[in-house]
């Protein structure tokens, strides 16, 4: 099934987010703004992933969607471990 017109365009906006919400995880920690151990860092590449994910896998984009759903489980088992930390 197609999602509709409206739909592709949140779809769209969640992908553009991912890709933002990575890339400024990743220069956040490069320029020491947060710790690499740190949740922001976890939550910014879990939900970047994730955006990235969704929308790759709605264009059928399989090796960004493969890469991108174990970015996110990185990201969720480490996560994980703050959380019990």
């Amino acid at each position: 099934m197609k999602p509709s017109p409206r739909s592709l365009k949140l779809l769209e906006i969640f992908g553009w987010y991912g890709a933002i919400a990575i890339l400024s995880a990743y220069a956040l920690v490069s320029f020491n703004v947060v710790p690499a151990d740190g949740w922001a860092y976890q939550l910014l590449n879990l939900t970047g992933a994730i955006g990235v994910m969704i929308i790759s896998f709605i264009k059928q984009a399989r090796q960004p969607a493969l890469l991108n759903l174990v970015w996110a489980l990185v990201a969720f088992i480490a996560l994980i471990g703050l959380a019990i930390k």
